[in-house]
This record gives C-alpha cells, structure tokens and sequence, in this order.
C-alpha cells in the first residue's frame, strides 16, 4: 500500500530527509511530514563562508539560517544534521559560477546547486541515511505516472513555480524526490507555519545569490577571476569602435543607461564577446532572438526517457524564470540541440537555462531542458559576433 508520499509502507516505517534552509518552506515540509507521522530527519547544508553575508536580508544559507533551522528541528522534534559541503559548493558552483560569468555567459548558479549539490551529493547522503525519501521545500509538484516512473511538473502557484530551476533533475533522481509543497500556495504554506507555531513562520523569503554578499556580482568575479577586469572596446554591430569599457563583467545585455557612448540613435548591449574583450552594442531589434543552441540537455519527457531523435518536436519554452512560456521547435540532429522560438525572445544569453514543458500555462509537465550555448540574433550581423560564442548576458 502506497503512502502519502506513493512509497510502500507505513509512515512510521519510512525516513524521509528533509533539506532545511531555515526558511518557511523547508520548515513547513518538515513540519508536515512529521504531523503525518513519517520518520523525518532534518539535514542544513553549510555551502559557504558566511562572512558578510550572515546577517544581509535576502540572503540564502547564512549562519542564521542555520540557527534557524535547528530551531525548527528542535520545535518539532525531529533530530538534526549540519553538514559541511563547503568545498563541494566552491568546485561545482561558485568556481562554475565565475568561469562562465567571466566568458561572458549569464549562469544560474542554483540550477548547478540542485543538480551538483542538493539532488547528487545530499541524495546520496540521503540514502546512506536510510531514507526513501529526500523531501525538499520547492514549488514545483511530481507525480506517478502510469507505468511507476515520476514526472515534473510546474507548481500550482504561477508566481511561485520553481521548476525553472529543476530541469536538470533526472528521473533516477526524481524517483526519490520529494515537493510536499507543490500543490499549495505561498500563503497556504505562511498559515501552516503559524498553525505549527514555527518561529519562521514570517521570515522573508531568499532574493539574492547566497554567496554574493552584497548583491554585486563583478565584486565575486574580480575576486575569484582577476582577469575578467580588463578593460577594452565598446563596437557596434560592424565593429565600429564606439569608446571604452572597464571589464564585460559590469554589463549586461538589454542595458541602456551608463555606456558612455554618443550614436545616432538609442543603442543597448546587445552581446559580450569574451574572446576579444569587446562589449557589443546595437538597436532594440537587435536584443531579439529566434534559434538557440543548447548544451547538458536533460530530457524529462516521452515514454522510456529517449529524447526524439532527427526530429522537430513541438514544445513552449522558457528561456528566463520570470517568463512566461513560449511555443517553440526543439530540434535535436546529429547529436545537437537547438531550440526555435515561434514568437521570438528579447536579451537571450548563453549561460541561461533553457526549459521545455508540454503545454503554456497552468501545472504544465516539465520536458527537460538545456543551457544555451549560443544565441542567434534576428538581425544579421557580421563577424563582430561569432556564431559560436558565448558572447551575450542579459540581466
């Protein structure tokens, strides 16, 4: 007989780790899977040097998320870990992190936190625990199809939908996840941790990066990459030179304001092309993107997992998390990936996450998805923007 949880057995009989951040969500999952009488153990994962950052608003995984975490095991009376995966975070996503930001990438560095970090190294602890289960505090909900696998699908509040984030999850994975929150919405959750008399009950919710301490990004990457200071030239699409920069990290694609630059007519940075220092500026029209390139794509969709193969397969895309998705043609020949939007999308950069579902709108199923490799520009330009590059971040 199949719990709450669709695993065999009773509640009592089944572990389940919980991942506790010391926010309302993960508390609340906690909380909810021990009331329903599961064996719960909480683990924290200490990711960084807390630093400045320990007591900035916004941020994730501090010191006092910490503390606030084990309150919360205290609270409901379940025991506790604190695990150091410090060194593990610096190599798979920060180091990650500012390798591409530095290539003039746009990365997600919570996509490679899931995926490297919380669903790969904590799922594997999970299980050298004895649990069947790792449940986390995402909005996003999985459930059993009809020949025993599980799917992805969006959450059930639009505005809280962290399926963006997931795509890389695999369905080994997927087999032992667990989002007890998907199917409620924020303020579901905000009463429930009052109901459970949970000291987090109105903590405010993460913003930031959880290792950028300030919230400025070039500060981490002149920090770790020194090199990606170096100044060079501001060109148009015919690689004019227009004036200076002060290093690509401090621009973004779509921005307008503060280039420095005197044209005809308003120009916004339209790519950054790392190979050669330059930032590249050009009209509106040029920030529009219809085919894209992908890489590390993980398909989710289809029976027997087998992404289609020479084929164009209809899907609705979204190439940022705040974006609603758009229909689409994902194209895999000879061992490529490449995405065609229907509609077009504005300020696509290499490094984003590129994700699939079956259908625009509602608890649509996640398809799988990709990080864009290279973006074709809808107006034709010439070698200033080389085909292949990593050459444009947007904001």
């Amino acid at each position: 007989m199949l719990n709450s949880l669709d695993i065999e057995g009773r509640p009592q009989d089944t572990r389940v780790v919980v991942a506790m951040s010391g926010g309302v969500d993960s508390s609340v999952t906690a909380a909810l899977l021990k009331a329903e009488g599961y064996d719960v153990v909480g683990v924290t994962l200490q990711l960084y040097d807390h630093g400045s950052a320990t007591h900035r608003k916004g941020a994730c995984c501090a010191g006092h998320d910490i503390h606030d975490a084990r309150r919360v095991a205290e609270r409901i009376g379940i025991p506790h870990y604190v695990l150091d995966y410090e060194s593990r975070f610096k190599e798979a996503v920060i180091d990650r992190f500012a390798d591409s930001y530095a290539a003039g990438e746009t990365p997600v560095p919570c996509i490679d936190c899931n995926r490297a970090i919380k669903f790969r190294d904590l799922l594997e602890t999970a299980r050298e625990l004895g649990a069947k289960a790792l449940a986390t505090g995402h909005y996003v909900a999985s459930r059993r199809l009809a020949d025993g696998s599980r799917a992805l699908y969006r959450a059930r509040e639009e505005g809280r939908d962290q399926s963006y984030f997931l795509f890389a999850t695999t369905r080994d994975q997927l087999d032992l996840l667990r989002f007890p929150l998907g199917d409620q919405t924020k303020a579901e959750t905000r009463r429930l941790a009052h109901d459970f008399d949970l000291e987090v009950a109105d903590k405010h919710d993460s913003q930031d990066i959880c290792f950028v301490p300030n919230g400025r990004y070039s500060d981490v990457i002149e920090k770790l990459r020194p090199d990606a200071v170096t100044p060079g030239d501001i060109v148009d699409l015919s690689g004019h030179v227009l004036g200076r920069h002060n290093g690509i990290i401090n621009y973004t694609v779509g921005q307008r304001r503060g280039l420095g630059i005197a044209a005809g007519e308003p120009m916004y940075v339209v790519g950054l092309d790392a190979a050669r220092g330059r930032v590249v500026v050009g009209p509106r029209e040029a920030l529009r993107t219809m085919r894209m390139r992908l890489r590390e794509v993980n398909w989710l969709g289809g029976a027997g997992g087998d992404v289609p193969h020479d084929a164009r397969t209809e899907v609705y895309v979204k190439v940022r998390s705040t974006r609603k998705p758009q229909a689409g043609w994902l194209i895999h020949d000879d061992g490529q990936f490449d995405v065609e939007l229907i509609d077009g999308e504005d300020g696509v950069a290499p490094g984003q996450a590129c994700v699939f579902y079956d259908a625009p709108e509602g608890q649509a199923r996640v398809l799988g998805g990709g990080i864009i490799a290279s973006a074709t520009p809808y107006v034709a330009t010439d070698s200033t923007i080389p085909e292949s590059a990593a050459l444009a971040r947007s904001s």
